[in-house]
């Protein structure tokens, strides 16, 4: 039966870690990619009561394509990818779903569409909850638009976990960040100089503070002077400059902007504009609730606007995407554990400049899914 399942595209590597599959035999169990389910059965994806950390991107042809993972911060955690072609009033079944094998955890995705409009999926793999290296994982399609993608081979691009959308410079050459958490130059920064084809490690950062490391979630913008800045998520925010296209960066210092130990999102608009979403107001302190977005014509140096996004507790880990037309998604969770909402956010860029809704797109507190009770 699995061959059948492989020869009809359904499954596209072994099914280790799945009753009756033959348990691997490779210590190093995280070194195997995570098997791609192919619109799995639905007795194939296991129950759960939590659910959060997702991705979004938009093709040129308006399909919303959204990651998230499912039993997040757990050794069962596994990735699924879904679809929309209304612009997120429904939702495709599970397109595509990302399983290790028992033992390895698949974590903190990434999904993204190259300059080339390929589709990737980007995911994390450690052995048990935390192994201390972690790695990069990655599949793509260039079908984003088909109604049955074919995908790449999964393989291993670095160590760290990546999470946030890669950055292409005026020169053409992709960045990846990630981080193994918590020790010395934690932040790594790959590069690919041939469209995705292979991967180097560029450069690293470092916080000289051990009391600010954690996850780390750095994000990259290219400035308009040509150097690069990373943003980090520290003990609120920081940031790292690279004067050298990512070989080495400055130590790794707090931002004065106010945030809580959470993920934000940055990214460049069309206009020039950079995007910023965070909890809360600039000079308040907020928990994980009050998500809020904002925008800077001086490349980071200030902001302004202020369109709130959510005002509700529990919400964490935006990610966006702005379409051709200007319109910008932003997916995020709330109350990830027990409820394990995916929620999402359309707004413009005259919406966040203004503090309120001013355009005919904007749709606020969009439910993309809710996890059903666990009997």
């Amino acid at each position: 039966m699995l061959k059948q399942l492989v020869a009809l595209g359904i499954v596209t590597s072994t099914l280790t870690g799945f009753a009756g599959a033959e348990s691997p035999t490779n210590s190093d169990i995280a070194l195997q990619p995570a098997t791609l389910l192919v619109h799995p059965w639905k007795q194939h994806i296991p129950p759960t009561n939590r659910q959060g950390v997702p991705g979004i991107e938009r093709t040129a042809r308006g399909r919303l394509w959204v990651v998230y993972g499912r039993d997040v911060e757990s050794q069962r955690n596994y990735q699924i990818v879904r679809y929309s072609d209304n612009n997120g009033e429904s939702w495709s079944a599970v397109t595509l779903m990302i399983m290790p094998t028992q033992g390895v955890r698949a974590m903190s995705p990434c999904i993204w569409i190259d300059p080339q409009q390929r589709l990737w999926v980007f995911w994390g793999q450690s052995a048990g909850l935390q192994d201390g290296r972690y790695g990069i994982f990655a599949t793509y399609t260039d079908q984003p638009d088909a109604a049955q993608p074919t995908w790449s081979t999964p393989r291993r691009l670095g160590d760290g976990i990546m999470l946030n959308k890669p950055t292409v410079l005026a020169n053409g050459d992709w960045l990846l960040t990630s981080s193994i958490w918590k020790v010395d130059n934690s932040i790594r920064v790959y590069a690919s100089t041939d469209q995705g084809q292979t991967f180097s490690l560029r450069g690293t950062a470092n916080i000289p503070n051990p009391k600010m490391r954690g996850p780390d979630e750095p994000m990259i913008v290219e400035r308009k002077d040509g150097t690069l800045w990373m943003m980090v998520r520290v003990q609120g925010l920081g940031e790292t400059v690279s004067k050298d296209q990512g070989k080495t960066w400055t130590p790794v210092e707090k931002l004065a902007l106010r945030h809580p130990t959470s993920r934000f999102f940055v990214r460049r608009l069309a206009s020039g504009a950079l995007l910023l979403v965070k909890h809360g107001g600039l000079d308040e302190k907020a928990g994980r609730e009050k998500l809020m977005a904002f925008v800077s014509d001086d490349d980071g140096l200030s902001w302004t606007g202020g369109l709130m996004l959510d005002e509700r507790e529990g919400l964490t880990y935006p990610d966006g995407v702005q379409a051709t037309d200007g319109t910008i998604y932003v997916a995020y969770d709330r109350n990830r554990t027990p409820d394990g909402i995916i929620q999402m956010a359309i707004f413009t860029e005259a919406d966040v400049r203004a503090g309120k809704a001013v355009s005919d797109q904007t749709r606020l507190q969009i439910k993309i899914d809710r996890l059903p009770p666990v009997e």
